[in-house]
């Protein structure tokens, strides 16, 4: 990989949106980095993180990592997370010699952390990932919530459903529909894989014929995602239902939709959407839940 500057599909929605001038003033952020310091007392806290990379039958997915304090260990440019996605999760046992893309949060002081690069090792009790890019997020549109390990879900595996033209089930389209948050992992064919997280208000997720949509509040100007999405259509969304502790996992291929600034839907006035066409779905369980929910005062009013 090279992370040295924007890649083309990065650069391409930069000029569409009229910000490249913007993004190039934080080209810096995409510099090799050094895990050491304050990125590593904060990845040292945490206690969760969503995990992008590819199954061993080569789709794309995003996944909940869990553990206690210390479970994200970080020396130089190498990361080690103590755990590894579960029996039940579509990257149980993924192949290492990939790209993949982490995203650790902290609701409650509504900080968040990428780290993506290369998966040198995938065991059962433990990834390492070889940084090729690792910076902070603005605090916008997080949720802030405490979250406790006492959901009321069960454990295990819910189901998996697949075929073309999916059809998300009464349950998944129900807790899409009332997200706050969710996490996307996208890829590029050489630059990496990035996983992100979008954040609302109720009802900022849309669902339409069978495929999910939300528009692209304004961030960092950097366009990671939308970039790799520009390049590369394969996507995976990953819901956490805090009531319940439900996991839904989404594979399939997402497409930049860009309207005319301030139409119905364009609840940030962007005028830039994703459009995501679900090809497989697995639901789960976690014990984690929030007991309440403060929403981001950046959040958009919600244009139904």
């Amino acid at each position: 990989m090279n992370s040295l500057g924007f890649h083309e599909g990065e650069q391409e929605v930069q000029r569409r949106a009229g910000l490249s001038d913007e993004a190039a003033r934080l080209e810096g952020m995409l510099m090799p980095p050094n895990l050491d310091g304050g990125l590593t007392l904060f990845l040292a806290k945490r206690t969760l993180a969503a995990l992008t990379a590819r199954d061993r039958a080569g789709r794309l997915w995003t996944s909940l990592v869990r553990g206690e304090p210390g479970f994200l260990e970080a020396h130089g440019s190498t990361l080690v997370v103590h755990t590894a996605p579960r029996a039940e999760d579509p990257l149980h046992e993924m192949p290492p010699g990939q790209t993949a893309g982490l995203l650790t949060i902290d609701f409650a002081i509504r900080r968040r952390v990428r780290v993506n690069g290369l998966l040198t090792r995938s065991a059962p009790d433990a990834l390492h990932l070889e940084a090729d890019q690792a910076f902070g997020n603005c605090p916008a549109y997080i949720q802030q919530r405490s979250l406790t390990a006492d959901a009321t879900g069960g454990t295990g595996t819910v189901g998996a459903h697949q075929a073309p033209g999916l059809v998300l089930t009464a349950e998944d389209e129900k807790v899409i529909r009332e997200a706050d948050t969710f996490f996307l992992g996208t890829t590029h064919p050489s630059r990496g894989t990035d996983t992100s997280h979008k954040g609302g208000n109720p009802g900022f997720v849309r669902i339409e014929d069978g495929t999910i949509w939300w528009p692209d509040y304004a961030g960092n100007n950097l366009f990671n995602s939308l970039g790799n999405i520009s390049a590369n259509p394969a996507a995976a969304l990953l819901f956490i239902d805090f009531n319940t502790g439900r996991l839904i996992q989404l594979s399939g291929m997402a497409e930049i939709e860009w309207v005319t600034p301030g139409s119905p839907g364009d609840d940030g006035g962007t005028g830039r959407r994703v459009r995501f066409h679900p090809q497989q779905a697995r639901t789960s369980w976690t014990p984690l839940g929030a007991d309440s929910v403060a929403l981001s005062p950046h959040n958009p009013e919600v244009d139904a």
